[in-house]
This record gives C-alpha cells, sequence and structure tokens, in this order.
C-alpha cells in the first residue's frame, strides 16, 4: 500500500524560488516568519498527516458515521485523532492575531490545507469549515458573539458549519423560507430545514456552531431579506460551560458518492435559540466572507486529493510488472510503458502547476489585505483568478483522480487498493461552493465583462513579462515553452474579445462558453506556472529534481497549452441551438 508522503521539498522551492515568499511574509508578519519557519511548519504537518491522518482515511470511508437517537457518531479514531490536531493548534493557525489566531498568512495555510486534504479530506471538511465561521463571526458580529464564539472556534473546542441549502432552495438563495422570529430577550426563534450540512453533527466537539441564513420578519424577498444567526448545538452559559441542548435536531445523515468519513446532515431548527449576526438583511453579504474561504479552501482540496491519487498510482506502476515493455529489458514495471508514463507525467505536470497557481493567489490575498501600494492590484488579480482556482483545480481533480484509477487498471477499479477512494471523494468537490459554471459565470460576468477585459489584459502582460525572462535561456525546452506559450495567449487574449462582444450581443452565449473559458484561463495559468519554475530551475544549479522539472514543462506545454486554441473555437461557437 502507498504511503503519504507531503511535498514539503516541493513547496520549499516554490517559496523560495518562484513566488515572492519573502515579501509576503514581510508585509504580513512583520519579518516575524520566515522561509525556514514555513519548512518547518509544512514538516510538521507533514508527519501529522502521514502518522495520524492517512491510516484513517481508508477506515473512515468503509465505516463513515452512524446516527441513532438523533446523536452522530464518527468512525474508530476520529475523536482521538481530532482533540490531537485541534491540541496542536492547527485550527487557528492562519486566523488573524486580532481573532486570537496564530496569523500565519495564506502562502503558509495553502499548503498545511493541501497536505490535510491529501491525507484525508473528510477530516479536513470540519476544521475548514471551523476557520470560515471564525472568520465571518470575526467580520460581521458584534464583541459580545465575537467574545462567546471566537476562542472556543479558534481553539478547536468548538467546530463551525454554514447552513444555506434547503430542498427547495439549492444555489438559488433566494428561495431560502427558512424564518427567524425576534424575541423581547434579543435572541432570535429560528425555524426551518437546511440540508447537505457537511459536519453538521459529530462526537468530535462538545459543540458545534451552526451559522445559519433565514429570512426575518417582514423582511423583503429575494437575496436582500437574507440574515445571518449563530445558533449553537448547546446554548452557552456563564463562562466556559454549556447550557442545554438547544432545538436543533439532526433528522438524516446523507448517503454519499464519497467522503463517507464527513458526517453530511440534515438539520432542523424547531424555533431554535439564535443570535443575529451584523445587520438585518445583510446575511449573504456576511455569509460571502465564508464562502470565500470556503471556495479558496475546496481547491485545496481538489489539489490534496489530486496529488495522494497521484502518488498511490506512481508508486504502483513503478511496482507492477505487467505485459512487455516497448524498448526496455524484461521485467520493466508498467511505469514504462509510453501510455502509463504519458498519464502519470500529465498528472504530475498538472499537479505541479495547480500547486503553484494555489500559491500564487494565496500571495496576492496576502498583500491584497496587508494594505500595501500594491494591494488593490493584488485584489484586483486575485479576484479574477479565485473562481479559476476553484474550478480549475476541483475538475483537474476529478480528472487527475480517474486517471490514477487507469493506471491502476483492474486494480484501480477495486475498493482494497484506495484509488477508487480518490475518485469517488474528488467527484463533489466541482460542485461545493459554487458549482465550475457559477465559478464561471462569476468570471465572465463580474469579473471579464464588467471590467471590459482590464484585468485580463493585466494578467496576460504579467505572463509576457515572465516569457521575456524565460527567452534569455538557450535551453531548447524553455525555446519551446516560449513559443508555446506565446500561441497560448495569443488565442484566448482572442476568446476575451470574443467574449465581451457575445456580453453585448447575446449573454447566453456568454454563458454558453463560461466553462471553456474559464478551463483556458486554467490551462493558461498552469502554463505561466511552469515557465516560471523553469527560469527558476535553468537559473539555479542543479539538482535532482531538475531534470523532472524540465521534463514536466515540456510535456506541459505540448499536451495541455495545445487545447487553448480548440477552447477559443468552442467560445466563439457559443450557444447551440
Amino acid at each position: 500500500m502507498s504511503t503519504y508522503k507531503a511535498p514539503v521539498e516541493e513547496y520549499d522551492f516554490l517559496l523560495r524560488q518562484v513566488i515572492d515568499t519573502e515579501h509576503v511574509l514581510e508585509v504580513t508578519t512583520g519579518g516575524e516568519v520566515g522561509l525556514d519557519d514555513v519548512r518547518e511548519v509544512l514538516g510538521y504537518a507533514g508527519e501529522f498527516a502521514a502518522e495520524v491522518l492517512d491510516p484513517l482515511n481508508a477506515v473512515g470511508d468503509r465505516v463513515g458515521n452512524t446516527l441513532s437517537h438523533g446523536t452522530v457518531s464518527t468512525a474508530p479514531g476520529f475523536t482521538d485523532a481530532y482533540k490531537a490536531f485541534a491540541e496542536a493548534g492547527w485550527v487557528g493557525i492562519g486566523l488573524p492575531r486580532e481573532a486570537g489566531g496564530d496569523g500565519m498568512p495564506s502562502v503558509v495555510t495553502a499548503g498545511v490545507n493541501e497536505v490535510w486534504s491529501a491525507a484525508n479530506v473528510a477530516f479536513s471538511l470540519g476544521p475548514g469549515l471551523s476557520v470560515g465561521a471564525a472568520y465571518a463571526v470575526f467580520t460581521a458580529a458584534n464583541d459580545e458573539i465575537r467574545q462567546q464564539y471566537l476562542p472556543p472556534l479558534v481553539s478547536g473546542r468548538w467546530t463551525g458549519t454554514m447552513n444555506l441549502t434547503e430542498p427547495q432552495s439549492g444555489t438559488d438563495l433566494a428561495g431560502i423560507r427558512t424564518t427567524a422570529r425576534s424575541r423581547e430577550d434579543g435572541s432570535w426563534a429560528v425555524k426551518g430545514q437546511k440540508i447537505f450540512i457537511t459536519w453538521g453533527d459529530h462526537d468530535l466537539t462538545e459543540n458545534i456552531v451552526h451559522l445559519v441564513l433565514a429570512r426575518t420578519q417582514g423582511a423583503p424577498e429575494g437575496l436582500g431579506g437574507l440574515s445571518l444567526f449563530v445558533v449553537p448545538k448547546f446554548l452557552p452559559a456563564d463562562g466556559a460551560t454549556l447550557g442545554e441542548r438547544n432545538l436543533v435536531h439532526t433528522v438524516s445523515l446523507e448517503h454519499k458518492l464519497g467522503i463517507h468519513a464527513s458526517p453530511t446532515c440534515v438539520l432542523d431548527f424547531d424555533d431554535a435559540t439564535g443570535w443575529l449576526v451584523g445587520e438585518q438583511h445583510r446575511g449573504l453579504e456576511a455569509m460571502f466572507v465564508m464562502m470565500n474561504v470556503a471556495r479558496v479552501g475546496v481547491a485545496t482540496q481538489g489539489l490534496g486529493v489530486a496529488d495522494r491519487a497521484f502518488q498511490r498510482a506512481e508508486a504502483y506502476a513503478a511496482e507492477r510488472v505487467q505485459g512487455k515493455v516497448a524498448g526496455r529489458p524484461a521485467g520493466t514495471p508498467i511505469a514504462e510503458h509510453p501510455d502509463v508514463r504519458r498519464l502519470l507525467l500529465s498528472m504530475r505536470s498538472t499537479i505541479t502547476a495547480m500547486r503553484a497557481f494555489q500559491l500564487q493567489v494565496a500571495a496576492w490575498l496576502d498583500v491584497a489585505r496587508a494594505r500595501q501600494p500594491e494591494s488593490a492590484e493584488a485584489f484586483k488579480l486575485a479576484d479574477f483568478f479565485v473562481p479559476v482556482l476553484k474550478g480549475w483545480l476541483t475538475e483537474n481533480s476529478v480528472q487527475i483522480a480517474n486517471d490514477a484509477v487507469q493506471v491502476h487498471g483492474g486494480m484501480g477499479f477495486i475498493e482494497e487498493t484506495g484509488a477508487a477512494q480518490h475518485l469517488r471523494d474528488a467527484r463533489i468537490l466541482p460542485i461545493y461552493e459554487g458549482t465550475t459554471a457559477i465559478q464561471s459565470n462569476d468570471l465572465t460576468r463580474r469579473k471579464v465583462a464588467r471590467d471590459g477585459g482590464a484585468t485580463a489584459e493585466a494578467a496576460y502582460a504579467l505572463i509576457e513579462t515572465t516569457l521575456e525572462d524565460l527567452r534569455r535561456y538557450g535551453d531548447p525546452v524553455a525555446q519551446r515553452t516560449v513559443t508555446r506559450m506565446q500561441a497560448a495567449v495569443a488565442s484566448s487574449r482572442e476568446a476575451t474579445t470574443i467574449l465581451l462582444q457575445q456580453a453585448k450581443d447575446n449573454p447566453r452565449d456568454l454563458l454558453a462558453g463560461g466553462v471553456p473559458y474559464l478551463t483556458q484561463w486554467g490551462l493558461l495559468a498552469g502554463g505561466w506556472m511552469h515557465a516560471r519554475i523553469l527560469a527558476a530551475a535553468l537559473a539555479q544549479p542543479q539538482s535532482a529534481a531538475h531534470a523532472h522539472r524540465l521534463l514536466d514543462a515540456d510535456f506541459y506545454s505540448v499536451h495541455c497549452l495545445s487545447r487553448i486554441p480548440s477552447l477559443t473555437e468552442t467560445i466563439q461557437a457559443g450557444e447551440i441551438v
């Protein structure tokens, strides 16, 4: 069986040689955190993931959760693992210091979160939602609610959930029917049913904090009438003690394709006691704080599952002997079959692009929050690329997990190898926190059409600067990469021009080509990352990883960038009627 190994060396290379991490650490931590510190943190996370979380992944998938007398019990080992996770301080590592967290920037937490997701994505969903809930409370709640809920959320003593979806209202939140009625004591009675609530009930912690979107009495229809409420499983009493059980009931557990260890609940709020977070009728604004954290987090989960699937496939292919391998001696493992090698190279080169892209978006987010002279530009770029990051990484995760099954052959279809679990677990990720189509709508309508393509053009300019730098190297891989990237940029520019015209002429054409356009930007961003990795590798003395970085860049540029012109043709066609 394959043993998980955290990609600490890859992160160390990317953070030191490709991403301007020193500047990010300076503006976010005042220089208190250095690159050696980041490597140490990632090393500790990798050890915890490999020793504690990875062994529970198959157990959680096989056993799942049980609901008995209104209480959910998790798979064996999960309560002890979570206790160790929380006591080690991992929950609050990236939360602001003002909220009680450690204040680590996103360039650090991105790597840590990939490690959790790779080792056990179902487990990682719980702490990830707690982080989002803490951000929402910190950003929107009053001082009293902050003081009550932030310390236990940040420490991991309590967990948080996000309650949006209802039976009749999925993506269209305007259809939410859950209501909130004000009481004389300042609390609210929340009534309604929510479905698909991730980690909605469990036995890992003493309390669960539900953030619930509901409609108050007399509120206007639509999104503008929604308010946000904090509704705990147990009502807080004096100090650190808990009072009576709130009127929140777990009706059922969903039976899912994957992430079996993550309890997905139907919750019934029967005039449950809650408190308003932020202002009335501005609940969606507060909830979007949590949703945006979750969208980046789900992208990272896609990266983690993809890398774990790849590691498992690579290990299997290195040992499995099957058939005569053309041009190789007898007994050569299947990793040297040309098509298996193609699959492995496709997986590895795409994961490298995904990881670097994630770090670049994280760096922009960090600089945007740091109130530096370049913060406004960093925010525009991060805002532009977040939907691409979420959509492209999660779609890639499904494809890479699928390819991992293919590498295993018939054994990949057998649950015991573990390959099938990654495919089942990955399938939810392009759906969670806004489907790929919703991400593409955000990209095309809110980002590109709204500013007339100005941010897209700024991104093209950044890519061209990288290509000018790479052009200086005489290495043939560098020259081929520049040529292929130039063609890809030209084709993508053409697609942006087409899209802007469609936004004026026929919005249905724009929407029909939205996912191809998002995919195109993902592929282009991946090529940009490989160009930067290639330049960094060529500027350094050759190392053990030097050859595979050149090979990955060459493979990616011919196998992935070549798809961009065909996507431009698809975008040009619009909706076929």
